[in-house]
């Protein structure tokens, strides 16, 4: 009786899982290439990138993930070279995109990942940095010099919502953050849940209202770095682990539910 009970609940647990976006059923980043538009298998949809190989771009490795998720297998290393410009646009970019058909836009959803940098390629302080955005950019982080803004450098990782910054902190190596958006499609909020290392999620940002829109394919697990006249392209690393989206109550713990 108490293991039916067990394997019960972890059942409804599993079923709040929309989409897993974790990587434990990938093993190698090759393995995106199997996805095209008229072949969409797979957890991610990968179009945006440069003209390289996906190696060139997207790496995946245990040594890659937050040490303090237990549930992801890997991560995934997320890189922008002198080649990574999409479809002749001049600003660098390497985003993935879910694959599902599941209500990943509808009703409160939360977005999970967690993400670190190393001083070893480090993004630039100088340039603007657009990460795990919705196409609209109602909600994303942001990293380094915004565009427009006074000074010529920026330490701090950002929480946004529809351009506006409602939380920082200096983005320092080898701190892994881990981030849900509370997004209530329904009721037109967005809020903020963060911890560092393997601390339990807290929300740090009450939902505020903006205008919400998705149509569930067009939330970019990566980055877009914007081009400022008189700062060259350096290689650049992120990392992420624990990507996934859930509904109902949210999990705190670091890496989700189990599989």
């Amino acid at each position: 009786m108490k293991a039916t009970l067990i394997s019960a609940l972890a059942t409804v647990a599993s079923a709040a899982v929309l989409w897993d976006g974790r990587f434990n059923d990938m093993t190698a980043s090759s393995d995106l290439n199997k996805w095209s538009w008229g072949n969409q298998v797979g957890p991610y949809q990968y179009y945006i990138h440069g003209s390289g190989s996906v190696e060139k771009y997207v790496n995946l490795s245990p040594d890659y993930k937050n040490p303090a998720d237990t549930v992801s297998k890997q991560g995934a290393k997320l890189t922008l070279d002198s080649t990574a410009f999409w479809n002749g646009q001049n600003m660098r970019r390497i985003e993935l995109i879910p694959q599902t058909k599941a209500a990943i836009n509808s009703g409160k959803v939360f977005y999970h990942f967690s993400m670190m940098r190393k001083d070893t390629n480090a993004p630039s302080k100088n340039r603007e940095h657009q990460i795990c955005f919705f196409e609209s950019h109602f909600v994303e982080m942001k990293y380094g010099w915004i565009s427009g803004e006074q000074g010529t450098e920026n330490p701090n990782l950002q929480f946004m919502v529809s351009q506006n910054s409602k939380w920082k902190t200096e983005w320092k190596a080898g701190v892994w953050h881990n981030v849900a958006f509370e997004i209530d499609f329904s009721g037109q909020t967005v809020g903020f849940w963060h911890s560092e290392g393997g601390a339990a999620l807290t929300q740090v940002v009450a939902p505020v209202r903006t205008s919400t829109s998705s149509n569930g394919a067009d939330w970019h697990l990566g980055v877009l770095e914007l081009p400022r006249s008189g700062y060259s392209d350096g290689v650049e690393d992120f990392y992420f682990s624990g990507v996934y989206v859930e509904s109902g109550p949210i999990t705190t713990a670091i890496g989700g539910p189990g599989q």
